[in-house]
């Protein structure tokens, strides 16, 4: 498999630290607002990376984290006069619950960034003992000019930094340049007690410490979107390899952003869409095939055309499969070849799901059912590895079927027809329908 590594722009062999095993950190959301879309994208990118590396064999050890503290969640906190950690529940359960809608395989584990605060207190005083960090009135920072292979990821030239539109104004630091590591905390936000005092971590620390702490001081891959490049992941690198004198994350991988007319989707921009939102006009299919259509590094347009499109494909898809025989046969090798080829050049989603569309003109093609049933499974073997869900009947409402029999129960209880009536209760309730009698009348629910 080969993948594109931002940190030197190539597409390279994949080749993990241990043989058989893959370990990847992806940086997850800030617990500050409900997941949009523009969010979900890089979560799906990682859940086919994931998905992939399973198919060829990997034990594949997964952490997408929670950013928990920082100052969007205080300031969301202050805003809403309610603790923190009602906001940050909050939206990890919406983020939770857009995962298992977009069927997006869970991460090995989810960890907070406030249940490791005090690995995190030991990474900056590591970072302090080895000259890297200074401690100013509470605050600690780090010495970015230090750290000779700052912008290695980025690209970005050190000395034309400082009139960068990211960099925090603080005149604590000695250097423009120079991030914080340590917050002390001011009047009404959470703290925790440290060496320097009351006070919480920097963004850019959590992540450093929390996946070292789960997959070691170096390891495959590190995943984002293309906008955490810098300062974040750059930020990342410079702190975790002045802390251990090591490589810290092999392979780069970032996610191109999803845009509604050429601009980022943000909620500071006010034009991002919560993915709950769509949950009662789309099937989850239909938000995966507009994802997974565009190559996941490059920008992805949000409009009503380009869902409408991936609606009308996945009705194609979905027609076809209704309709096409099962079969017992195998996979076709021509196909399988097709889906290794496309996903082991940088995970190129577009081409298989052109594998996708391809067997089913073939298959509608055709009125043979032998390779009807072939097709099918061909097309199955591919959406199934790509993470859409299976093609379900669709359900049927049987309420008003219980309430007929209900009404039925009834009549025949009215001509004292007792043991008829006994009969029907017991046999809804051996399909899980329990039958009450009250005074108002006779109800029934799920048992």
């Amino acid at each position: 498999m080969r993948l594109f590594n931002t940190l030197n722009g190539k597409v390279e062999e994949f080749v993990p630290v241990e043989q058989g095993k893959a370990k990847i950190y992806f940086c997850g959301m800030t617990l500050q607002e409900s997941p949009h879309i523009g969010h979900m994208r890089a979560f799906v990118t990682a859940d086919v990376l994931h998905r992939h590396l399973l198919y060829l064999g990997y034990e594949v050890t997964l952490i997408i984290n929670f950013t928990d503290i920082d100052d969007k969640v205080i300031r969301k906190s202050h805003e809403e006069g309610i603790d923190y950690r009602m906001i940050t529940s909050r939206f990890e359960e919406e983020f939770r619950k857009a995962s298992k809608w977009l069927n997006i395989l869970p991460a090995t584990f989810y960890p907070r960034a406030t249940q490791h605060i005090q690995e995190i207190i030991q990474l900056i005083e590591k970072l302090i003992e080895r000259g890297y960090a200074y401690e100013v009135d509470g605050d600690v920072y780090f010495s970015v000019r230090k750290f000779k292979g700052y912008g290695k990821l980025s690209g970005k030239n050190i000395d034309d930094l400082v009139s960068g539109a990211r960099i925090e104004v603080d005149e604590k630091k000695r250097d423009p340049l120079d991030f914080a590591l340590w917050k002390r905390a001011k009047p009404g936000e959470p703290y925790w007690h440290s060496p320097w005092g009351k006070g919480r971590p920097g963004w850019h620390i959590e992540c450093s410490s929390m996946s070292m702490h789960y997959l070691g001081e170096t390891f495959d891959i590190h995943g984002g979107g293309n906008d955490l490049i810098f300062p974040h992941h750059e930020n990342e690198i410079a702190q975790s390899e002045c802390a251990t004198g090591k490589p810290f994350a092999r392979y780069w991988l970032h996610n191109g952003m999803i845009t509604i007319k050429g601009d980022k989707m943000s909620k500071s921009l006010k034009n991002f869409v919560p993915v709950l939102d769509l949950t009662d006009e789309f099937h989850p299919n239909e938000l995966r095939l507009y994802l997974l259509s565009s190559h996941y590094r490059s920008p992805l347009e949000y409009s009503d055309e380009l869902l409408q499109q991936a609606k009308s494909g996945w009705r194609r898809i979905k027609n076809f499969l209704e309709t096409a025989p099962d079969t017992d046969g195998e996979v076709s090798d021509e196909t399988r070849q097709a889906y290794e080829e496309a996903m082991n050049n940088d995970l190129n989603t577009p081409e298989a799901l052109g594998r996708v569309f391809e067997l089913v003109r073939m298959g509608n093609s055709t009125e043979d059912t032998g390779v009807k049933g072939t097709v099918k499974k061909d097309i199955e073997f591919i959406l199934g590895n790509l993470g859409f869900k299976p093609i379900e009947k669709e359900e049927i409402d049987f309420a008003p079927f219980v309430d007929l029999i209900v009404d039925v129960r009834n009549a025949l209880r009215k001509e004292k027809l007792f043991s008829q009536a006994d009969k029907i209760r017991d046999g809804l309730k051996s399909l899980g329908i329990i039958i009450e009698d009250t005074k108002e009348g006779t109800r029934w629910r799920k048992g």
